[in-house]
């Protein structure tokens, strides 16, 4: 449904994506992970139609790049930065929206009517976006993405500022869109988010693209060691072949069978206090794929 090939753009002596390559199937969500300016809104703008690469190929649909009106016709974003009108309505926001789209009369009356009924916006779909929660905000922002009835939506950092409740209603609607086999690219800083709502995950920094699988299977290539804590009731148990920190009755050890270490304790006649086994997640990955300093 999406495929870019050796995408490359450059703004002056900065390379901001750097010969990536995406392949998404129809119906599938795919999160786009990274750090701040590591490429991913240029990435989006470029796959949208908003920006146009400097080398690399792009197809939406088989139609062709987003240059294309009928492969932009065929694509529904909602950016970081809110694409909505503050002095117009709900209604009126998402009608105009639909008419830039080609849409009119009952069929674009019904998709507007869809649309804020989708996103929880139908109780106030009469009153001005500038009296809009900054959630009701992001939700008018998703309703505006989907009032033509796009088959590929992007959405770029959907929840930043919103509050749980708008935060619990876009989940759903995500999760909607995929039950309807919607292709979705997600970026996002959540890493809960992408491993509840993605079918695949890329990562990409300093504009290049470190990786693409599903989340379990970037687990296993990149998250590393799980980490084990274990207070025990004295004495501490002498830890055979294992690398381990003790301070005190407390000892910490990374471990590639968590499981099987565990065991040894009760195998040695050690009495625990407590114990926490910490597995590898996806922040794991990203922090071992792109690095722990901070990034302004």
């Amino acid at each position: 449904m999406i495929r870019a090939e050796n995408l490359r753009k450059r703004f002056g002596s900065l390379t901001a994506v750097d010969d990536v390559s995406i392949d998404v199937r129809a119906g599938e969500t795919i999160g786009l992970l990274g750090p701040n300016g590591a490429g991913k809104s240029t990435t989006i703008h470029m796959l949208t139609g908003a920006l146009r690469p400097d080398e690399g190929r792009m197809d939406i649909a088989g139609l062709g790049p987003p240059s294309e009106r009928a492969a932009r016709r065929r694509i529904g974003a909602a950016p970081q930065s809110l694409a909505i009108y503050e002095e117009l309505t709900g209604a009126e926001n998402a009608h105009f929206f639909g008419a830039i789209y080609g849409l009119s009369g009952a069929v674009l009356r019904e998709r507007v009517r869809f649309a804020l009924d989708f996103t929880g916006l139908t109780p106030r779909a009469g009153s001005r976006a500038k009296t809009y929660s900054g959630g009701m905000k992001r939700r008018l922002n998703l309703a505006c993405a989907l009032v033509h009835d796009p088959a590929v939506i992007f959405l770029d950092e959907p929840t930043v500022g919103v509050d749980p409740q708008s935060r619990n209603h876009i989940f759903e609607n995500i999760a909607a869109l995929k039950q309807q086999q919607r292709t979705i690219v997600y970026t996002t800083h959540y890493m809960e988010e992408a491993e509840r709502l993605c079918d695949r995950v890329a990562i990409i920094d300093h504009g290049r693209l470190l990786a693409t699988d599903t989340v379990e299977n970037l687990i296993r290539r990149y998250g590393g060691k799980s980490l084990i804590e274990a207070e025990f009731e004295p004495p501490v148990p002498a830890l055979r072949g294992v690398a381990a920190r003790v301070e005190g009755t407390t000892v910490t050890l990374e471990s590639d069978e968590p499981l099987h270490d565990v065991a040894r304790f009760a195998d040695d006649g050690a009495r625990l206090r407590s114990l926490r086994v910490k597995q590898p997640d996806l922040e794991h990955v990203f922090l071992n794929l792109t690095g722990r300093s901070l990034r302004d």
